[in-house]
């Protein structure tokens, strides 16, 4: 676990806090319990085995979309929609819990600095400060790579419909066509020439796989825009410790 639970918590027992004025320092008769450990130790690894869980859920995304680029059905770019969809709920849900889980950690690292030996600047406290700045940063490490997917899903898109515009077509659409059917779905006018040409049933499935394939776009920019602000808060969150575990390390 990224050593969360072993260099972190190497507290020498009967040695006195580096701030020596604030507590006496750590006793040897002063168990973990005692001094706050072992709930916290339960907190981090539940907190960290969410974190894990996002890591896998990016990546099923990530094996999602791949696949998603070689579809030209309808019907299976809806399945795959369908699929990512529910995992970004998921993300979401779990993004959510986990932030939450930190901030309720903030409030238990204060409230410990009241236990005898645990004040501020004293070893567990240091302990348990950068701890938590380090799970942060992996939540925020963690939501960074989920907006890195989000913009993947953008330009890719757009590579996507260009394909199968000049596929149908045979004309290779300048970007302010491309612009123009992503934002208005309006794919028919576009194909205009093309349905006169062929007929309609030709093309009619590249017509509803664009269609679904644009559906899919922006429902999920929906769903990651909601999880860009908890990388924001997260980010300030990150920020702010990191300054103050600075000053308590100094």
């Amino acid at each position: 676990m990224n050593n969360l639970l072993t260099d972190s918590f190497e507290l020498p027992r009967g040695q006195p806090s580096r701030d020596g004025d604030i507590e006496v320092g750590l006793q040897p008769s002063m168990n973990s319990a005692e001094l706050g450990m072992e709930g916290f130790f339960k907190q981090v690894q539940d907190i960290d085995k969410q974190i894990e869980k996002l890591s896998k859920l990016l990546t099923k995304l990530q094996d999602a979309h791949e696949e998603s680029k070689a579809v030209t059905k309808a019907s299976a770019m809806k399945s795959i929609k369908h699929r990512m969809e529910k995992d970004i709920d998921e993300v979401l849900k779990i993004a959510r819990v986990t932030k939450s889980k930190l901030e309720e950690l903030d409030k238990d690292n204060l409230a410990n600095r009241q236990k005898p030996g645990c004040g501020k600047g004293s070893a567990v406290d240091r302990s348990r400060t950068a701890t938590t700045v380090s799970l942060k940063k992996k939540l925020k490490e963690s939501m960074t790579n989920f907006q890195s997917l989000r913009e993947t899903i953008n330009q890719e898109y757009r590579e996507v419909v260009e394909r199968r515009v000049f596929t149908v077509t045979g004309n290779r659409p300048d970007e302010e066509t491309i612009d123009r059917l992503i934002e208005t779905g309006n794919s028919e006018q576009i194909f205009q020439k093309a349905i006169q040409e062929q007929g309609r049933g030709q093309i009619v499935d590249t017509l509803a796989e664009i269609q679904e394939r644009q559906d899919a776009v922006r429902d999920l920019e929906k769903k990651l825009l909601e999880l860009q602000q908890i990388f924001f808060d997260m980010a300030l969150l990150v920020e702010s410790q990191g300054e103050m575990l600075d000053v308590i390390e100094t």
